[in-house]
């Protein structure tokens, strides 16, 4: 069985009552695509405010993914959008 590892790294950001969040996803060959997040945080439950930011740039990260994959399957060329996505 041949295994795959991938990395995201994920940034929060606090500024005000705004989060934000960027998901850095780095794949085996070095390529690299980012999902962003943004929410409006309730001072009274914090933590509502980074999950939102959170679920939101990881959504984006994976609309990019879908994007690069759905790519790939028309265009044989973008297959290589993986390890030089940016």
């Amino acid at each position: 069985m041949d295994r795959k590892q991938w990395t995201v790294q994920v940034f929060v950001t606090e500024d005000g009552d705004d989060t934000f969040v960027r998901a850095v996803l780095i794949t085996r060959g070095g390529g690299r695509v980012d999902g962003l997040g943004r929410a409006h945080r309730d001072p009274s439950v914090p933590e509502a405010g980074d999950e939102a930011a959170m679920a939101r740039a990881l959504a984006d990260l994976a609309s990019k993914l879908s994007a690069i994959s759905r790519s790939a399957e028309t265009e044989p060329t973008a297959a290589h959008l993986l390890t030089a996505a940016s």
